[in-house]
C-alpha cells in the first residue's frame, strides 16, 4: 500500500512538472546575445544562416492571434523545440509588452509575452526593431497589449534556444506603430 501511494505521488509530481516545463524563462532573463543574430538592443547584425537545410515554405504566416490558447501553447512549444522549421516565416503574436535589461552586460530585451492555456506559464517572444531606438522613449509602456508581426529567427546561447522576431511591426490597440 505504501509503495502504491509513493508511486502515485511521483507520477502526479512528474505530470505537474511537464505542464510548465520550458527551456527558456518567462521573464526574458535571456543570456546575452553575442552570436551572429540580431542584437538585443535593436541594432541588427546579419542573422545566422540557420535556414540552410530549411525545406519549409518560408512565406507561411503563423498567426498566433487567430488560435485558441491551447493551440498557441502547442505552436510556441514547437517553435522553441523545432526552430529550423520556422526560420524566415512571418509570425503574428499578441500579448503584453515586456522589457528586461541585463545589468551585467547592458543588453536590453524587448518581447511580447504569450500565455499558455492555463495562464501559469508564459513565453516571451523577443523582437528586435530595425534602426536606432532607445528605451523607454521609443517603446510602449510595460504591460501594454501589443501585436507584433515579424520574421522568425532564433539563436542559441549556453545550450538554450531563444526565439526572436526580426524586422517587426509593433502595434498597440490604439494603432500606434513602431518598426
Amino acid at each position: 500500500m505504501k509503495i502504491t501511494a509513493v508511486a502515485a505521488l511521483i507520477a502526479a509530481s512528474l505530470f505537474c512538472l511537464t505542464s510548465c516545463g520550458s527551456p527558456s524563462s518567462s521573464d526574458l532573463s535571456a543570456a546575452p546575445n553575442n552570436n551572429n543574430t540580431a542584437s538585443p538592443a535593436g541594432t541588427a547584425a546579419a542573422p545566422a544562416d540557420t535556414s540552410s537545410e530549411n525545406t519549409a515554405d518560408e512565406t507561411e504566416i503563423i498567426d498566433l492571434t487567430a488560435m485558441d490558447s491551447s493551440m498557441v501553447y502547442a505552436q510556441v512549444f514547437d517553435m522553441v523545440n523545432s526552430p529550423d522549421d520556422y526560420v524566415g516565416k512571418t509570425v503574428i503574436a499578441k500579448g503584453p509588452f515586456s522589457y528586461y535589461k541585463d545589468e551585467v552586460s547592458g543588453n536590453e530585451y524587448f518581447a511580447v509575452l504569450i500565455n499558455d492555456a492555463t495562464a501559469c506559464c508564459s513565453q516571451g517572444l523577443e523582437f528586435v526593431l530595425d534602426g536606432e531606438h532607445s528605451y523607454p522613449e521609443d517603446y510602449p509602456e510595460i504591460g501594454t497589449e501589443i501585436t507584433v508581426t515579424g520574421e522568425f529567427n532564433y539563436y542559441n546561447e549556453d545550450y538554450i534556444t531563444y526565439c526572436q522576431l526580426l524586422h517587426p511591426v509593433v502595434e498597440t490597440d490604439n494603432k500606434l506603430s513602431w518598426n
